[in-house]
């Protein structure tokens, strides 16, 4: 997956979720910089010892955690260590949304003309997102159309290409940013058809995006794509 595949997606998504008691178990390893005994973690956390052996085997399933013996030259019986491997870092809870939330709450009350402000945004972020054609081909209407449902799908809007008489659009089943449009819709929606239209600029494609229809149905925003020397701003 490259650069601009990985903007598409949340990072570390597909980490696995972990208790309290467990994330704190990882957290004692991770922060501890070093190995620990079963009885260092469970003072560390104040869980019993029994307790704090189960969470660490968990977490050494899982692949976050190493167990390795100790090496002593020492008597006596060496003790059973546990180490935070480098991915553990990249697991625990996220909190995409609330961000969300706080950034487009933040544009709506403190931006002057926080729609305008968010096309700008979402076009450059468009023109990042499109994949250009080798020099000296052009995209006709049908590929240049392909590529943005293409680009849409990877964000997670689940679209749909029709034809409706004369006019291509492109049907938005799922929106990934849901709650966030609900409350701050003139922010959340100018930034997707911002998206749309600079990927499109980017492409130097026959067709542009027109305007965006947000939630014509409760699961359901319409963008209508008109000839690109027609194409009006939102």
């Amino acid at each position: 997956m490259d650069a601009r595949a990985r903007t598409r997606t949340d990072p570390g998504a597909a980490a696995p979720e972990l208790g309290e008691s467990r994330s704190q178990v990882l957290a004692a390893l991770t922060d501890a910089g070093a190995s620990l005994t079963v009885g260092d973690v469970a003072e560390r956390v104040r869980l019993h010892r029994n307790t704090a052996r189960f969470h660490l085997d968990a977490l050494v399933e899982a692949g976050l955690a190493e167990r390795s013996t100790e090496e002593r030259d020492q008597p006596g019986r060496p003790r059973i260590l546990y180490t935070a491997r480098p991915e553990a870092a990249h697991t625990g809870r996220r909190s995409y949304r609330l961000l969300a939330e706080i950034l487009t709450s933040f544009m709506a009350a403190e931006i002057p003309q926080p729609g305008q402000a968010a096309l700008r945004i979402g076009r450059a972020w468009g023109r990042y997102l499109a994949e250009r054609p080798p020099p000296f081909r052009r995209l006709d209407a049908a590929a240049a159309t392909g590529q943005l449902v293409r680009a849409l799908d990877d964000i997670g809007f689940a679209p749909e290409a029709v034809t409706a008489g004369d006019e291509r659009q492109v049907l938005l089943h799922h929106c990934p940013f849901r709650e966030a449009a609900e409350e701050h819709r003139e922010v959340v929606c100018s930034i997707h058809l911002g998206l749309m239209q600079g990927l499109l600029e980017e492409l130097d494609a026959p067709v542009a995006a027109e305007r965006l229809d947000p939630f014509v149905e409760p699961s359901l925003c319409v963008t209508h794509l008109a000839a690109a020397n027609g194409a009006t701003s939102a």
